[in-house]
């Protein structure tokens, strides 16, 4: 029998999949250009905060090391897959990968879920394009470009908490990133007629064009970094000195957050609408 920790912790994860599953309800009554950019920019929220917490940190390079883990049947595992891939097991059972705003790293070995929501989520998007995502591209991303930049070099042995960290980025970066699949559906059911003509074309190109708004871009990004400097400031007190050491500090660089975006979170998010669009009327 599950012990009553476990217990309790699939309870929360029900829970947590059941109010998620009525506000998606919600959405869907009123899913339009309007509520995916809300969506979005409350996502920046958990972005960022997650960054903050991994940066407190160091690299832990052991934990992505797959000999760390020696012999036996995790061999070809690293610390962070195996970690990975069991959170996810215990969530899907959960039932959180009945929303289809997430996206897991490791579906093949996710088991069905112990929880059936009593409401049905919403098929807000197209069933032959639902399925795109770019888990691929962010896991490389995530691991080789990003976590560098924000996390200083050093091992303090603490690497189940960096993986834990690890994962809450991850999540967030995958839930706005494959998000992209209803702002193209959003974007589409705004101006059907231009989108169709470039989709039954097969030009992504044209796509790319429609979907593109730099300016929006820019305040995108200028708005994520400013919540980096407001969210991650380390916080003094009774400091009236004009000096170097007075100078606002901040426990993730806003810059790399800035770069994030513009590098990153952006681009991948157009390239998922562009695939997710190439799919729409299949």
């Amino acid at each position: 029998m599950a012990s009553r920790p476990l217990f309790y912790a699939f309870s929360f994860l029900a829970f947590s999949c059941l109010c998620s599953c009525r506000q998606l309800q919600e959405m869907a009554n009123q899913f339009n250009l309007e509520s995916v950019r809300e969506f979005l920019t409350r996502e920046e929220d958990s972005i960022v905060f997650s960054l903050i917490e991994r940066a407190k940190y160091p690299s832990n390079l052991p934990a992505y090391d797959p000999s760390y883990l020696a012999g036996g049947v995790f061999r070809n595992y690293s610390l962070l897959d195996l970690f990975v891939r069991e959170t996810e097991a215990v969530q899907a059972r959960a039932g959180r990968y009945q929303n289809p705003e997430e996206i897991p790293f490791f579906p093949k070995i996710l088991v069905p879920p112990i929880f059936v929501p009593p409401y049905k989520y919403p098929e807000v998007l197209h069933p032959a394009a639902a399925s795109v995502n770019a888990r691929n591209a962010i896991w490389k991303m995530y691991f080789n470009q990003l976590l560098p930049q924000f996390t200083a070099k050093g091992d303090d042995g603490r690497y189940a908490l960096a993986a834990a960290a690890d994962l809450v980025c991850l999540q967030a970066l995958s839930r706005r990133i494959n998000y992209g699949r209803f702002v193209a559906e959003a974007k589409f059911r705004d101006a059907p007629e231009d989108y169709t003509r470039a989709i039954r074309a097969g030009d992504r190109d044209a796509l790319m064009r429609l979907l593109t708004s730099e300016a929006q871009e820019e305040t995108v990004k200028r708005r994520a970094e400013k919540k980096a400097k407001v969210f991650g400031q380390d916080v003094t007190v009774n400091n009236t000195g004009r000096n170097e050491s007075s100078r606002p500090k901040y426990k993730v660089d806003p810059a790399v957050v800035y770069h994030l975006y513009g590098d990153w979170v952006i681009p991948l998010t157009k390239l998922v609408e562009v695939e997710y669009l190439l799919h729409r009327l299949d």
